[in-house]
């Protein structure tokens, strides 16, 4: 991370009405940050959330706070150009089924229209139906049942011709 930049955004939060501000290392190439202010009656916190360009890591980042363990990351498959990967709109926890004896919503080989539900994203206690926004085939699913998952980390990869 740039340091000068990080200086500069101290700079800009401390002349705003910002209360808060959290900076979390997103990805490999930017990272995310999340500020908030107290503006309403009932004491919630409204945020924002806005990602920087990218930000080539220069330092490790230490969070003395943080207990999750390093997550591996496997290369990049080649995938064929005409595949779509559906991502995580948010973070939380991915459930593949509405309950747990359930069957799952979808499954690899199954053929989907937009408006199909994918999954469900449960974050801070509430259930978050990922609907489709194009129809195909699905061909692979990327996250196991009950699994955390970050925001724009691919949960399926659809043939858009395969219908």
């Amino acid at each position: 991370m740039n340091i000068e930049k990080i200086r500069r955004l101290i700079e800009l939060v401390e002349e705003s009405d910002v209360d808060s501000l959290e900076i979390h290392p997103f990805l490999r190439t930017a990272i995310k940050i999340t500020k908030s202010r107290q503006g309403n009656h009932n004491g919630s916190l409204r945020g924002a959330q806005a990602q920087l360009p990218e930000i080539p890591p220069s330092a490790p980042v230490s969070t003395p706070a943080a207990t999750s363990a390093p997550v591996a990351e496997s290369p990049p498959a080649a995938a064929p150009s005409n595949l779509i990967e559906i991502t995580a709109p948010m973070v939380g926890t991915l459930y593949r089924a509405p309950a747990p004896d359930a069957p799952p919503f979808v499954e690899v080989g199954q053929t989907i229209k937009p408006g199909d539900v994918l999954c469900i994203i449960e974050a801070m206690k509430l259930m978050n139906e990922i609907e489709a926004e194009h129809k195909g085939r699905i061909v692979e699913i990327r996250v196991e049942n009950a699994h955390p998952v970050e925001f724009g980390q691919v949960l399926f990869t659809l043939d858009p011709t395969g219908t």
